[in-house]
């Protein structure tokens, strides 16, 4: 028998298991023991309902059992929705007799006890579900008793339910808060558009959703980018989806701004490709992206788990506005890196000259991952005793201010040397307007001409303001340096230039070059500049293009640190002389001139 005092004993240690226990079914023995050994108490009935009615458990044990009978079933009774509670606990008094089978499934075991009538209590446990314990008395049980200690049980038991739920929303909130953490860090790792929406589509699956589609908003409408999905049979005809299904463009084409995630199920699926399959019915939700006032996507995901799996509204909002940043910003960086190329391909030629005897070649290499304007800048240039002029030269910085002086010297240069302007005075008068003009910024560069000699070597003349050192590759393999040097451009209003002078061999290759290459450095500190010439040298024998392809990938490939453009203008000679017929003049300045 249990007295008050030792149901509050019992009810205490109900309470402390309570706040241990990770599934409510584990309260059970502290549930039924000490309403059992209440005086007149027969039998305790416990039960388990879908919100439609549907009986999951039922777990049943006597004051004479040594065993409780557990059963699990999924049995539909319509029936039993009269007992569904609303909102708070329902305690009812009933005579056994009186329990109708079709709400009553705890009715075959209440009958067989000696009790005269039942106490029963139906709660509601969630929003999914509800639940009942009853309890047979016999006439010598005090009823009174009974219920209020059957309600002080319920409320036991429902705060366990709240607890448990409570507990796992907090693990699962943690959960999906390391995964918005990661899905931001992998989704802003990339300034590609494309990887960004397929590293969308990977990491939603299966940590989100069993499928998930993305697609980017064109003007047209959605355009279909990436699908995943667990199954890879799936996931073909998830892309077959995306990319052709009338139904799925149409429910794209409807979403705006302002929609949150919408889930999509049973009726609401019908006409679309996503069939019902698996133990689980589908489920659909789509999310709009958009970020800074626009829509630029949208993600589909596709469920077939159980609903107490499925990610709330708030999560998926807040994965589609990082995904929608990310895609945003590799849009933007896409845009911006069209832009930024573009004006560097106005500021460099868009081809160099065809003169014979010559193999001319050029590359260039953007360092700046933001993408701000260089100043680098190169060209060749025909002039009018039949030479051809190099000249290569950098600004200091980046943006428009070096876009403009880039502009600028190149073609202040390019017309003085047209005209057969010396080399030191071209970039005597190229100071004189950067100083007229109040740049603040200086630049360096260099210029080379390259006559042609009657014994089929060629003449250089050099004149450097503050450039690196050009190259020459000789057909043998060694490496000479171009003597040359002055003061940067854009530094004092009156300066001179002076010339210095070498040759080339047939089959010898001249190499000029910005600082971006020699600059570049290795994570132990050392500059392609102690390697270049060893690097240089094993390119004997290559044409202009290999040459200068080659040394700007190596210096790519060999920096760890600096970010500054390569340029490099490349020229092999092939051992013409005048009388082999160079192209007259006219010609020259008229291929000049169509570029």
């Amino acid at each position: 028998m249990v007295d008050d005092d030792t149901w509050s004993g019992a009810l205490h240690r109900l309470w402390q298991a309570a706040s241990r226990a990770e599934e409510v079914a584990a309260l059970a023995d502290d549930v039924y023991a000490p309403l059992l050994a209440t005086p007149g108490v027969h039998l305790v009935v416990g039960t388990r309902w879908d919100e439609d009615s549907t009986l999951r458990y039922m777990r049943a044990l006597g004051a004479d059992g040594d065993a409780p009978v557990i059963i699990a079933t999924a049995r539909s009774m319509p029936g039993a929705a009269v007992r569904e509670p609303d909102g708070e606990p329902v305690v009812t008094r009933s005579p056994v007799g009186e329990l109708d089978d079709a709400a009553w499934p705890e009715a075959e075991f209440l009958r067989q006890s000696p009790g005269a009538s039942v106490v029963a209590c139906t709660f509601r446990l969630d929003r999914r579900g509800w639940a009942g314990l009853s309890v047979a008395v016999d006439a010598s049980a005090d009823t009174e008793v009974v219920a209020r200690r059957v309600a002080q049980a319920v409320d036991v038991i429902v705060a366990c339910h709240t607890g448990i739920l409570q507990r796992g929303r907090e693990v699962r909130r943690g959960a999906d808060d390391a995964l918005l953490a990661e899905a931001s860090l992998q989704m802003d790792s990339s300034l590609d558009v494309e990887d960004t929406l397929r590293r969308v589509a990977r990491i939603a699956v299966p940590a989100v959703a069993d499928g998930c589609l993305v697609h980017l908003l064109r003007k047209d409408g959605p355009e279909f980018v990436a699908a995943t999905h667990v199954a890879v049979q799936q996931q073909r005809a998830l892309e077959e989806a995306g990319r052709d299904d009338p139904w799925l463009a149409a429910l794209l084409a409807q979403r705006d701004d302002g929609d949150q995630a919408l889930f999509l199920s049973g009726a609401a699926l019908d006409g679309s490709p996503f069939a019902e399959g698996g133990r689980h019915p589908t489920v659909v939700s789509v999310s709009t992206l958009h970020a800074r006032g626009r829509v630029v996507g949208s993600i589909t995901f596709v469920y077939q788990r159980p609903e107490d799996r499925l990610p709330d509204s708030a999560f998926l909002d807040s994965l589609a506005t990082r995904a929608a940043l990310a895609i945003d910003n590799a849009l933007l960086y896409e845009l911006r890196r069209h832009a930024v190329l573009s004006l560097q391909e106005h500021l460099l030629p868009s081809q160099l000259p065809a003169v014979k005897g010559w193999d001319l070649s050029a590359s260039y290499e953007v360092g700046d991952p933001m993408l701000d304007v260089g100043g680098d800048f190169y060209d060749a240039v025909p002039r009018p005793d039949g030479s051809i002029a190099l000249l290569i030269g950098d600004v200091c910085g980046r943006g428009a201010e070096a876009a403009a002086l880039t502009g600028l010297a190149r073609h202040t240069l390019r017309t003085l040397l047209e005209e057969g302007t010396d080399p030191g005075t071209a970039l005597s008068r190229l100071n004189r307007a950067l100083r007229q003009e109040g740049a603040t910024r200086f630049l360096t560069a260099v210029v080379v001409t390259m006559t042609p000699r009657a014994d089929g070597t060629v003449l250089l003349t050099t004149c450097s303001a503050g450039h690196p050192r050009p190259l020459v590759l000789r057909a043998d393999g060694s490496i000479g340096e171009v003597v040359s040097g002055g003061l940067l451009l854009g530094i004092l209003d009156d300066v001179s230039y002076e010339s210095h002078e070498d040759s080339l061999a047939p089959g010898d290759t001249l190499v000029l070059f910005t600082d971006g290459l020699t600059e570049s450095r290795e994570a132990d500190g050392t500059y392609f500049e102690s390697v270049l010439p060893g690097r240089l040298s094993a390119l004997r024998g290559s044409d202009a293009a290999h040459v200068a392809e080659s040394l700007a990938r190596q210096a790519r490939t060999f920096r760890a640190s600096g970010q500054d453009d390569i340029a490099l203008l490349v020229a092999r000679w092939n051992g013409v002389t005048p009388s082999d017929g160079l192209l007259p003049l006219e010609t020259l300045l008229e291929q000049a001139a169509l570029r």
